[in-house]
Protein backbone atom coordinates (compact mmCIF):
# COMPACT_ATOMS: atom_id res chain seq x y z
CA UNK A 1 0.00 0.00 0.00
CA UNK A 2 1.75 3.26 -1.02
CA UNK A 3 0.57 6.84 0.30
CA UNK A 4 -0.90 7.99 -3.01
CA UNK A 5 -3.38 4.98 -3.14
CA UNK A 6 -4.43 5.58 0.65
CA UNK A 7 -5.03 9.09 -0.63
CA UNK A 8 -6.91 8.23 -3.64
CA UNK A 9 -9.10 5.91 -1.50
CA UNK A 10 -9.57 8.54 1.41
CA UNK A 11 -10.56 10.68 -1.17
CA UNK A 12 -13.28 8.64 -2.92
CA UNK A 13 -14.51 7.25 0.75
CA UNK A 14 -14.83 10.97 1.96
CA UNK A 15 -17.10 11.56 -1.16
CA UNK A 16 -19.11 8.82 -0.60
CA UNK A 17 -19.95 9.51 2.52
CA UNK A 18 -21.08 13.22 1.76
CA UNK A 19 -23.14 11.77 -1.28
CA UNK A 20 -25.41 9.58 2.03
CA UNK A 21 -25.58 12.53 3.74
CA UNK A 22 -23.49 12.64 6.50
CA UNK A 23 -22.68 16.17 7.89
CA UNK A 24 -19.87 17.91 5.84
CA UNK A 25 -17.60 19.31 8.26
CA UNK A 26 -17.87 15.67 10.87
CA UNK A 27 -17.26 13.68 7.55
CA UNK A 28 -14.55 15.62 6.37
CA UNK A 29 -12.54 15.74 9.48
CA UNK A 30 -13.82 12.00 10.93
CA UNK A 31 -12.22 10.28 7.33
CA UNK A 32 -9.08 12.22 8.22
CA UNK A 33 -8.63 10.92 11.80
CA UNK A 34 -9.21 7.77 10.55
CA UNK A 35 -7.34 7.47 7.45
CA UNK A 36 -4.30 9.26 9.47
CA UNK A 37 -4.37 6.60 12.02
CA UNK A 38 -4.42 3.62 9.27
CA UNK A 39 -1.71 5.66 7.64
CA UNK A 40 0.35 5.79 10.92
CA UNK A 41 -0.23 1.59 11.54
CA UNK A 42 1.06 1.50 7.76
CA UNK A 43 3.64 3.22 8.62
CA UNK A 44 3.21 5.24 5.70
CA UNK A 45 2.09 8.42 7.65
CA UNK A 46 3.50 10.42 10.28
CA UNK A 47 0.71 10.86 12.95
CA UNK A 48 2.09 13.53 15.07
CA UNK A 49 1.81 15.63 11.66
CA UNK A 50 -1.47 16.32 12.86
CA UNK A 51 0.07 18.37 16.04
CA UNK A 52 0.43 21.16 13.17
CA UNK A 53 -3.56 21.34 13.28
CA UNK A 54 -4.35 24.09 16.12
CA UNK A 55 -1.90 26.34 13.72
CA UNK A 56 -4.23 26.13 11.12
CA UNK A 57 -6.62 26.85 13.39
CA UNK A 58 -5.18 29.76 14.71
CA UNK A 59 -4.44 30.74 11.07
CA UNK A 60 -8.19 30.81 10.59
CA UNK A 61 -9.21 33.11 13.47
CA UNK A 62 -6.60 35.49 12.41
CA UNK A 63 -7.78 35.73 8.98
CA UNK A 64 -9.34 39.09 8.68
CA UNK A 65 -10.59 38.49 5.49
CA UNK A 66 -13.04 35.74 6.77
CA UNK A 67 -14.39 38.26 9.16
CA UNK A 68 -16.71 39.91 5.80
CA UNK A 69 -18.46 36.25 5.66
CA UNK A 70 -20.83 36.57 8.72
CA UNK A 71 -21.17 40.28 8.32
CA UNK A 72 -22.40 39.87 4.60
CA UNK A 73 -24.56 37.58 5.89
CA UNK A 74 -26.22 39.73 8.45
CA UNK A 75 -26.77 42.27 5.73
CA UNK A 76 -28.75 40.16 3.92
CA UNK A 77 -30.98 38.15 6.54
CA UNK A 78 -31.62 41.82 7.44
CA UNK A 79 -33.09 42.90 4.15
CA UNK A 80 -35.06 39.64 4.27
CA UNK A 81 -36.30 39.97 7.63
CA UNK A 82 -37.46 43.34 7.29
CA UNK A 83 -39.42 42.99 4.22
CA UNK A 84 -37.38 45.42 1.85
CA UNK A 85 -36.18 42.80 -0.60
CA UNK A 86 -40.18 41.72 -0.56
CA UNK A 87 -41.18 45.33 -1.31
CA UNK A 88 -38.03 45.67 -3.89
CA UNK A 89 -39.51 42.87 -5.65
CA UNK A 90 -43.40 43.60 -5.94
CA UNK A 91 -42.46 47.51 -7.15
CA UNK A 92 -40.16 46.52 -10.09
CA UNK A 93 -42.85 43.85 -11.01
CA UNK A 94 -45.29 46.58 -11.01
CA UNK A 95 -43.02 48.84 -13.26
CA UNK A 96 -42.54 45.80 -15.99
CA UNK A 97 -45.47 44.28 -16.05
CA UNK A 98 -46.80 45.99 -19.23
CA UNK A 99 -44.22 44.89 -20.73
CA UNK A 100 -44.91 41.23 -22.25
CA UNK A 101 -42.51 38.85 -20.63
CA UNK A 102 -41.98 42.10 -17.93
CA UNK A 103 -42.67 40.20 -15.03
CA UNK A 104 -39.89 37.49 -15.79
CA UNK A 105 -37.41 40.84 -16.68
CA UNK A 106 -38.71 42.42 -13.11
CA UNK A 107 -37.58 38.85 -11.75
CA UNK A 108 -34.72 38.58 -13.34
CA UNK A 109 -33.57 42.64 -12.10
CA UNK A 110 -34.47 41.70 -8.74
CA UNK A 111 -32.11 38.82 -8.81
CA UNK A 112 -29.54 41.03 -9.55
CA UNK A 113 -29.87 43.90 -6.95
CA UNK A 114 -30.77 40.82 -4.49
CA UNK A 115 -27.18 39.05 -5.21
CA UNK A 116 -25.46 42.50 -5.09
CA UNK A 117 -27.16 43.39 -1.54
CA UNK A 118 -27.78 39.84 -0.29
CA UNK A 119 -25.40 36.94 -1.56
CA UNK A 120 -27.45 34.68 -0.23
CA UNK A 121 -29.22 32.44 -2.90
CA UNK A 122 -31.60 30.62 -0.67
CA UNK A 123 -32.87 33.78 0.98
CA UNK A 124 -33.14 35.25 -2.90
CA UNK A 125 -35.09 32.07 -4.07
CA UNK A 126 -37.11 31.54 -1.03
CA UNK A 127 -38.32 35.53 -1.23
CA UNK A 128 -38.91 35.41 -4.99
CA UNK A 129 -40.47 31.92 -4.82
CA UNK A 130 -43.47 33.30 -2.05
CA UNK A 131 -43.76 36.70 -3.97
CA UNK A 132 -42.86 36.11 -7.94
CA UNK A 133 -43.78 32.86 -8.52
CA UNK A 134 -48.12 33.37 -7.53
CA UNK A 135 -48.53 36.12 -9.42
CA UNK A 136 -46.53 35.24 -12.29
CA UNK A 137 -48.69 31.73 -12.33
CA UNK A 138 -52.14 33.73 -11.69
CA UNK A 139 -51.07 36.40 -14.85
CA UNK A 140 -50.87 33.56 -16.68
CA UNK A 141 -46.90 32.36 -17.03
CA UNK A 142 -46.13 28.64 -18.00
CA UNK A 143 -44.77 27.01 -15.19
CA UNK A 144 -41.82 25.77 -16.35
CA UNK A 145 -40.77 29.37 -17.35
CA UNK A 146 -41.84 30.57 -14.16
CA UNK A 147 -40.07 28.67 -12.50
CA UNK A 148 -36.67 28.30 -14.55
CA UNK A 149 -36.84 32.22 -14.32
CA UNK A 150 -36.91 32.54 -10.17
CA UNK A 151 -34.69 29.72 -9.68
CA UNK A 152 -31.98 31.20 -11.85
CA UNK A 153 -32.21 34.69 -10.96
CA UNK A 154 -32.00 33.55 -7.40
CA UNK A 155 -28.44 31.78 -8.41
CA UNK A 156 -26.99 35.37 -9.16
CA UNK A 157 -25.91 35.83 -5.70
CA UNK A 158 -23.27 33.20 -6.46
CA UNK A 159 -21.30 35.67 -9.27
CA UNK A 160 -22.38 38.91 -8.75
CA UNK A 161 -20.11 40.26 -6.04
CA UNK A 162 -20.40 41.16 -2.90
CA UNK A 163 -20.71 37.04 -2.50
CA UNK A 164 -19.83 34.84 0.08
CA UNK A 165 -18.69 32.61 -2.33
CA UNK A 166 -16.09 34.70 -3.55
CA UNK A 167 -14.80 35.29 -0.45
CA UNK A 168 -14.27 32.00 0.11
CA UNK A 169 -12.70 31.56 -3.05
CA UNK A 170 -10.20 33.94 -2.98
CA UNK A 171 -9.24 32.60 0.63
CA UNK A 172 -8.65 29.02 -1.53
CA UNK A 173 -7.17 30.09 -4.30
CA UNK A 174 -4.29 32.08 -2.35
CA UNK A 175 -3.81 29.12 -0.28
CA UNK A 176 -3.57 27.42 -3.80
CA UNK A 177 -1.56 30.06 -5.29
CA UNK A 178 1.22 30.12 -2.91
CA UNK A 179 1.57 26.36 -2.89
CA UNK A 180 1.95 27.10 -6.75
CA UNK A 181 4.42 29.24 -6.32
CA UNK A 182 6.63 27.15 -4.25
CA UNK A 183 6.05 24.24 -6.92
CA UNK A 184 7.45 26.42 -9.92
CA UNK A 185 10.30 28.21 -7.97
CA UNK A 186 8.24 31.92 -7.89
CA UNK A 187 8.49 32.72 -3.91
CA UNK A 188 6.42 36.14 -4.55
CA UNK A 189 3.49 34.94 -6.55
CA UNK A 190 1.10 37.97 -7.11
CA UNK A 191 -1.93 37.63 -4.20
CA UNK A 192 -5.61 36.87 -4.99
CA UNK A 193 -7.93 39.09 -3.12
CA UNK A 194 -11.27 38.80 -3.03
CA UNK A 195 -11.38 42.13 -4.24
CA UNK A 196 -9.54 40.62 -7.05
CA UNK A 197 -12.52 38.28 -7.45
CA UNK A 198 -14.76 40.78 -7.13
CA UNK A 199 -14.20 43.09 -9.72
CA UNK A 200 -13.43 40.10 -11.96
CA UNK A 201 -17.21 38.77 -11.39
CA UNK A 202 -18.71 42.16 -12.22
CA UNK A 203 -19.12 42.13 -15.65
CA UNK A 204 -19.62 38.21 -16.13
CA UNK A 205 -22.50 38.28 -13.77
CA UNK A 206 -23.78 41.77 -15.86
CA UNK A 207 -23.37 39.89 -19.25
CA UNK A 208 -25.22 36.70 -17.48
CA UNK A 209 -28.24 38.94 -16.66
CA UNK A 210 -28.37 40.52 -20.03
CA UNK A 211 -28.66 36.62 -21.47
CA UNK A 212 -31.26 35.99 -18.88
CA UNK A 213 -33.42 38.57 -20.11
CA UNK A 214 -32.40 38.20 -23.83
CA UNK A 215 -33.54 34.47 -23.53
CA UNK A 216 -37.33 35.87 -21.69
CA UNK A 217 -37.47 38.29 -25.16
CA UNK A 218 -36.92 35.47 -27.12
CA UNK A 219 -39.51 33.75 -25.82
CA UNK A 220 -41.85 35.86 -25.25
CA UNK A 221 -41.88 36.71 -29.83
CA UNK A 222 -41.95 33.03 -29.86
CA UNK A 223 -44.04 31.73 -27.77
CA UNK A 224 -46.51 35.49 -26.42
CA UNK A 225 -49.34 32.94 -24.76
CA UNK A 226 -46.85 31.63 -22.26
CA UNK A 227 -45.39 35.13 -21.23
CA UNK A 228 -48.46 37.14 -21.23
CA UNK A 229 -48.73 41.19 -20.43
CA UNK A 230 -49.85 41.48 -17.07
CA UNK A 231 -52.73 43.79 -15.92
CA UNK A 232 -51.78 46.12 -13.33
CA UNK A 233 -54.48 48.04 -11.54
CA UNK A 234 -52.32 51.09 -10.39
CA UNK A 235 -51.86 54.28 -11.14
CA UNK A 236 -48.87 54.95 -13.48
CA UNK A 237 -47.23 57.96 -11.23
CA UNK A 238 -47.99 55.11 -7.88
CA UNK A 239 -45.88 52.87 -9.83
CA UNK A 240 -43.33 55.17 -10.51
CA UNK A 241 -43.01 56.87 -7.33
CA UNK A 242 -43.38 53.28 -5.15
CA UNK A 243 -40.42 51.92 -7.53
CA UNK A 244 -38.28 55.25 -6.79
CA UNK A 245 -38.71 54.81 -3.32
CA UNK A 246 -38.26 51.03 -3.04
CA UNK A 247 -35.32 50.92 -5.51
CA UNK A 248 -33.33 53.67 -5.01
CA UNK A 249 -32.30 53.10 -1.23
CA UNK A 250 -30.71 49.71 -2.00
CA UNK A 251 -28.89 50.68 -4.75
CA UNK A 252 -27.30 53.22 -2.78
CA UNK A 253 -26.16 50.41 -0.27
CA UNK A 254 -24.76 48.54 -3.38
CA UNK A 255 -23.08 51.72 -4.49
CA UNK A 256 -21.78 52.39 -0.90
CA UNK A 257 -20.42 48.40 -0.21
CA UNK A 258 -19.10 48.16 -3.86
CA UNK A 259 -18.04 51.40 -4.27
CA UNK A 260 -15.97 51.48 -1.57
CA UNK A 261 -14.08 48.20 -1.98
CA UNK A 262 -13.20 49.04 -5.64
CA UNK A 263 -11.92 52.77 -5.35
CA UNK A 264 -9.86 51.40 -2.74
CA UNK A 265 -11.14 53.12 0.21
CA UNK A 266 -12.25 50.14 2.09
CA UNK A 267 -11.17 46.44 2.27
CA UNK A 268 -13.95 43.98 2.10
CA UNK A 269 -14.35 43.14 5.45
CA UNK A 270 -14.53 47.20 5.96
CA UNK A 271 -17.26 47.19 3.38
CA UNK A 272 -19.27 44.43 4.85
CA UNK A 273 -20.02 46.23 7.98
CA UNK A 274 -20.90 49.45 6.09
CA UNK A 275 -23.26 46.90 4.82
CA UNK A 276 -24.62 45.63 7.88
CA UNK A 277 -24.87 48.50 9.57
CA UNK A 278 -26.72 50.36 6.11
CA UNK A 279 -29.12 47.21 6.04
CA UNK A 280 -30.03 47.94 9.77
CA UNK A 281 -30.43 51.37 8.77
CA UNK A 282 -32.26 51.23 5.79
CA UNK A 283 -34.71 49.43 7.99
CA UNK A 284 -35.21 51.31 10.86
CA UNK A 285 -35.64 54.44 8.24
CA UNK A 286 -38.49 52.65 6.81
CA UNK A 287 -39.62 51.50 10.62
CA UNK A 288 -39.04 47.84 9.61
CA UNK A 289 -36.67 47.26 12.26
CA UNK A 290 -37.57 45.56 15.59
CA UNK A 291 -36.18 43.86 18.42
CA UNK A 292 -37.33 40.74 16.90
CA UNK A 293 -36.41 41.41 13.33
CA UNK A 294 -32.61 42.43 14.62
CA UNK A 295 -32.42 39.06 17.22
CA UNK A 296 -33.84 36.92 14.26
CA UNK A 297 -31.20 38.25 11.69
CA UNK A 298 -28.54 37.68 14.43
CA UNK A 299 -29.38 34.35 15.32
CA UNK A 300 -29.71 33.33 11.60
CA UNK A 301 -26.66 34.75 10.98
CA UNK A 302 -25.06 32.94 13.97
CA UNK A 303 -26.19 29.60 12.41
CA UNK A 304 -25.33 30.16 8.90
CA UNK A 305 -21.72 31.39 9.81
CA UNK A 306 -20.92 28.71 12.37
CA UNK A 307 -21.85 26.56 9.55
CA UNK A 308 -19.54 27.92 6.97
CA UNK A 309 -16.06 27.72 9.58
CA UNK A 310 -17.05 24.52 11.13
CA UNK A 311 -16.60 22.68 7.70
CA UNK A 312 -13.58 25.29 6.72
CA UNK A 313 -12.43 24.01 9.96
CA UNK A 314 -12.90 19.80 9.17
CA UNK A 315 -11.98 20.65 5.50
CA UNK A 316 -8.64 21.91 6.69
CA UNK A 317 -7.97 18.46 8.79
CA UNK A 318 -9.04 16.80 5.45
CA UNK A 319 -6.32 18.89 3.95
CA UNK A 320 -3.42 18.02 6.55
CA UNK A 321 -3.70 14.33 5.94
CA UNK A 322 -3.98 14.37 2.57
CA UNK A 323 -1.11 16.62 1.42
CA UNK A 324 0.49 14.16 4.48
CA UNK A 325 -0.38 10.82 1.89
CA UNK A 326 1.71 13.28 -0.67
CA UNK A 327 -1.95 13.31 -2.48
CA UNK A 328 -1.36 17.18 -3.40
CA UNK A 329 1.88 15.94 -5.56
CA UNK A 330 -0.08 13.45 -7.11
CA UNK A 331 -2.57 15.50 -8.34
CA UNK A 332 -0.23 17.80 -9.52
CA UNK A 333 1.86 15.54 -11.68
CA UNK A 334 -1.52 14.06 -13.10
CA UNK A 335 -2.82 17.28 -14.38
CA UNK A 336 0.75 18.71 -15.49
CA UNK A 337 1.08 15.36 -17.64
CA UNK A 338 -2.68 16.05 -19.52
CA UNK A 339 -3.13 15.82 -22.88
CA UNK A 340 -3.47 19.11 -23.89
CA UNK A 341 -1.05 20.98 -21.59
CA UNK A 342 -2.99 23.68 -19.37
CA UNK A 343 -6.46 23.65 -21.19
CA UNK A 344 -6.93 20.16 -21.40
CA UNK A 345 -6.31 19.66 -17.50
CA UNK A 346 -8.44 22.96 -16.55
CA UNK A 347 -11.44 21.27 -19.13
CA UNK A 348 -11.22 18.14 -17.01
CA UNK A 349 -11.07 19.83 -13.82
CA UNK A 350 -14.44 21.93 -14.93
CA UNK A 351 -16.26 18.91 -16.17
CA UNK A 352 -15.34 17.35 -12.33
CA UNK A 353 -16.86 20.34 -10.58
CA UNK A 354 -19.88 20.35 -12.74
CA UNK A 355 -20.46 16.67 -12.07
CA UNK A 356 -20.10 17.03 -8.63
CA UNK A 357 -22.17 20.09 -8.69
CA UNK A 358 -25.07 17.56 -9.51
CA UNK A 359 -24.31 15.77 -5.62
CA UNK A 360 -22.20 18.42 -3.36
CA UNK A 361 -22.72 22.17 -1.90
CA UNK A 362 -20.71 24.55 -3.20
CA UNK A 363 -18.89 25.40 0.21
CA UNK A 364 -18.05 21.10 0.11
CA UNK A 365 -16.23 21.89 -3.30
CA UNK A 366 -14.61 25.07 -2.87
CA UNK A 367 -12.74 23.89 0.34
CA UNK A 368 -12.49 19.99 -0.97
CA UNK A 369 -11.72 20.14 -4.53
CA UNK A 370 -9.82 23.35 -4.49
CA UNK A 371 -7.18 23.20 -2.60
CA UNK A 372 -6.15 19.77 -4.57
CA UNK A 373 -6.74 20.62 -7.99
CA UNK A 374 -6.10 24.81 -7.67
CA UNK A 375 -2.29 24.48 -7.33
CA UNK A 376 -1.59 22.03 -10.16
CA UNK A 377 -3.86 24.31 -12.53
CA UNK A 378 -2.03 27.44 -11.27
CA UNK A 379 1.24 25.57 -11.80
CA UNK A 380 0.38 24.76 -15.33
CA UNK A 381 -0.11 28.10 -16.21
CA UNK A 382 -3.48 29.42 -15.36
CA UNK A 383 -4.11 32.63 -14.27
CA UNK A 384 -5.61 32.50 -10.50
CA UNK A 385 -8.20 35.38 -11.06
CA UNK A 386 -9.41 33.87 -14.58
CA UNK A 387 -9.68 30.36 -12.62
CA UNK A 388 -11.46 31.84 -9.97
CA UNK A 389 -14.45 33.22 -11.94
CA UNK A 390 -14.87 30.25 -14.31
CA UNK A 391 -14.95 27.76 -10.95
CA UNK A 392 -17.19 30.04 -9.42
CA UNK A 393 -19.14 30.76 -13.06
CA UNK A 394 -19.42 26.68 -12.55
CA UNK A 395 -20.54 26.45 -9.16
CA UNK A 396 -23.53 28.77 -10.09
CA UNK A 397 -24.52 26.22 -12.08
CA UNK A 398 -24.38 23.85 -10.15
CA UNK A 399 -27.60 25.14 -7.98
CA UNK A 400 -29.45 24.88 -11.07
CA UNK A 401 -28.55 21.36 -12.28
CA UNK A 402 -31.48 18.56 -11.19
CA UNK A 403 -31.55 16.25 -8.92
CA UNK A 404 -29.87 18.06 -6.43
CA UNK A 405 -30.02 21.89 -7.01
CA UNK A 406 -30.28 24.15 -3.97
CA UNK A 407 -32.15 26.61 -5.62
CA UNK A 408 -34.68 23.41 -6.84
CA UNK A 409 -35.12 22.63 -3.19
CA UNK A 410 -35.58 26.20 -1.96
CA UNK A 411 -38.93 26.55 -4.49
CA UNK A 412 -40.20 23.76 -4.12
CA UNK A 413 -40.54 23.99 -0.29
CA UNK A 414 -42.21 27.54 -0.84
CA UNK A 415 -44.17 26.89 -3.96
CA UNK A 416 -47.85 25.99 -4.58
CA UNK A 417 -48.43 22.11 -4.50
CA UNK A 418 -50.43 22.31 -7.54
CA UNK A 419 -46.82 23.40 -8.71
CA UNK A 420 -45.05 20.36 -10.41
CA UNK A 421 -41.61 19.51 -9.72
CA UNK A 422 -40.82 17.95 -13.27
CA UNK A 423 -41.68 21.68 -14.74
CA UNK A 424 -39.04 23.00 -11.67
CA UNK A 425 -36.67 20.82 -13.34
CA UNK A 426 -37.64 21.54 -16.86
CA UNK A 427 -37.96 24.93 -16.28
CA UNK A 428 -34.01 25.45 -15.73
CA UNK A 429 -32.43 23.58 -18.48
CA UNK A 430 -32.20 26.37 -19.93
CA UNK A 431 -30.84 28.79 -18.22
CA UNK A 432 -28.31 25.76 -17.63
CA UNK A 433 -27.18 25.79 -20.79
CA UNK A 434 -26.62 29.91 -20.43
CA UNK A 435 -24.65 29.56 -17.72
CA UNK A 436 -22.39 26.94 -19.99
CA UNK A 437 -22.48 29.68 -22.43
CA UNK A 438 -21.09 31.92 -20.32
CA UNK A 439 -18.65 29.96 -18.79
CA UNK A 440 -17.27 29.31 -22.29
CA UNK A 441 -17.14 33.15 -22.86
CA UNK A 442 -14.88 33.53 -20.31
CA UNK A 443 -12.87 30.82 -20.88
CA UNK A 444 -11.96 32.03 -24.78
CA UNK A 445 -12.21 35.64 -23.95
CA UNK A 446 -10.55 35.24 -20.28
CA UNK A 447 -10.53 39.50 -20.53
CA UNK A 448 -13.85 39.39 -19.92
CA UNK A 449 -12.72 38.48 -16.08
CA UNK A 450 -9.41 39.88 -15.81
CA UNK A 451 -10.00 43.51 -17.81
CA UNK A 452 -11.43 45.46 -14.39
CA UNK A 453 -9.17 44.16 -11.76
CA UNK A 454 -6.48 44.63 -13.68
CA UNK A 455 -7.80 48.79 -14.20
CA UNK A 456 -8.40 48.99 -10.87
CA UNK A 457 -5.06 47.92 -9.46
Amino acid sequence: MTPEILAIIMFVTTLLFLLFGFPVAFTLAGSALIFAFIGDLLDIFNFRMLFFFPQRIYGIMINEALVAVPLFIFMGVMLEKTNIAAKLLVSIGDLFGSVRGGLGIGVVLVGMLLAASTGIVGATVVTMGMLALPTMIKAGYDEKIATGTICASGTLGQIIPPSIVLILLAEMLQGANEEAGLMTGDLAPLPVTAIDLFAGALIPGLILVAMFIIYILIVARLRPNDLPISKINKPKSLIYRNALFEVIPPIFLILAVLGSIFLGVATPTESASVGAAGAALLAFFRRDLSFKNVSEAAITTAKMSSFVFIILLGASMFSLVFRGFEGDAMISNFLTNMPGGEYGALFIVMITIFLLGFFLDYIEIIFVVIPLVGPGLIANGADPLWLGILISLNLQTSFLTPPFGFSLFFLRGVAAKEVKTINIYKGVIPYIFIQLISIALVFVFPQIATWLPRLIN
